[in-house]
């Protein structure tokens, strides 16, 4: 019993250690702070992020506060300075951001943010991405949405509200609320209102299915026991649009859709959804997993770049507002089990079946 006690425990300690050996070859920013390595042939310790040259595996040990690093007779970098509560590559990064946030007018260029920054226009940009898990091009975008939509929810005018967030025009706040809003800026202001939603609910293997389109695309995919809960949820989320039934001219895409949850292969269907840039990526991820696939979320994290980010990947993957066509029923726990649905675990596992689903 002491022995099997004592070999759980070194398994747990070498799983550790593997894991912090990955943050540090992938300078992992959300690893620091969290530990610190020592080289031995160096006598130096550093943050998981020191952009100094990587040692060998077989000369690095693991502490967890750079004070014990110091006990054991270790030196702190010079460099990364692991003994600060910032680091330097975080701090550089940082101040690229923060310029961001201050021009809210401006269209942030790499020579501008890596001057602010102080580092080179393919770092910053490389740097950048692997701590907020987008380009500053992308974040820069986000954030001006994010000021839309504040300033149209608080009752602002269209235009107002056009320019307080930063863009130079309305077409091209129009432009980013196609992908970001669904709908232009008056619309959204309105709650929906004005902005007709077409929905046909059809019969499939899981239950009752409800496609929900606008002119542009699938707005809402959704599955259910009754028509009234369907409709309830199509309404909650467009409180103001005018939503009207029709089945004769959806017909096609509710067979597709409901080919989708009985598991058969369907054709690809235009999309109209909202969602952050985050969002956004996590779902084309998750559009990528081939039919018969599934993938763990910390596999969708590091296909779009954030390998730390699986908790935000759970969460996107539970936001997913056209079920079977955006298919995040093939993201399973590593731990495994189908793990949750909302639309039901059960519903899960029979997808999967259905699909004859193996990791992959």
């Amino acid at each position: 019993m002491i022995t099997e006690t004592l070999t759980v425990a070194s398994s747990s300690v070498s799983t550790r250690s593997n894991a912090r050996w990955q943050s540090v070859l992938s300078r992992d920013f959300a690893a620091d702070g969290q530990f610190v390595y020592a080289v031995t042939t160096t006598g130096v310790y550093c943050r998981p992020t020191c952009p100094s040259r990587r040692p060998l595996r077989q000369h690095v040990l693991f502490f967890d506060a750079g004070s014990e690093a110091a006990g054991a007779g270790y030196r702190a970098c010079r460099r990364c300075r692991p003994d600060e509560s910032v680091s330097p590559a975080v701090a550089r990064v940082e101040r690229a951001r923060r310029w961001i946030d201050a021009h809210a007018d401006a269209v942030p260029t790499l020579a501008t943010l890596s001057r602010v920054a102080g580092i080179t226009p393919w770092h910053l940009q490389r740097s950048f991405a692997k701590r907020y898990g987008v380009s500053p091009r992308e974040y820069a975008a986000a954030q001006r949405v994010e000021r839309l939509k504040t300033s149209l929810k608080s009752g602002a005018k269209s235009a107002d509200a056009v320019y307080e967030a930063g863009y130079g025009s309305p077409s091209r706040a129009y432009e980013a609320a196609a992908g970001a809003l669904g709908m232009t800026p008056r619309t959204y202001r309105s709650g929906g209102k004005s902005a007709e939603i077409r929905y046909a609910i059809g019969t499939s293997s899981l239950g009752r299915v409800l496609v929900a389109s606008t002119l542009r695309g699938l707005c809402r995919v959704a599955i259910a026991d009754s028509d009234a809960e369907l409709t309830r949820i199509l309404r909650d989320e467009f409180p103001a649009a005018q939503v009207v039934r029709d089945d004769k001219g959806l017909q096609q895409t509710t067979k597709a859709v409901v080919d989708m949850a009985d598991g058969r292969a369907a054709r690809e269907l235009p999309t109209d959804v909202r969602g952050t840039v985050f969002q956004q990526r996590v779902w084309k991820a998750l559009r990528e997993i081939p039919r018969g696939g599934t993938r763990t979320y910390a596999d969708v994290a590091r296909a779009i770049g954030r390998p730390t980010a699986t908790r935000a990947v759970a969460r996107a993957c539970a936001t997913n507002p056209i079920a079977l066509v955006v298919p995040c029923h093939r993201v399973v726990p590593a731990s495994g089990g189908v793990g949750g649905y909302r639309w039901g675990t059960e519903r899960k596992a029979r997808l999967l079946e259905r699909e004859g689903s193996s990791r992959r």
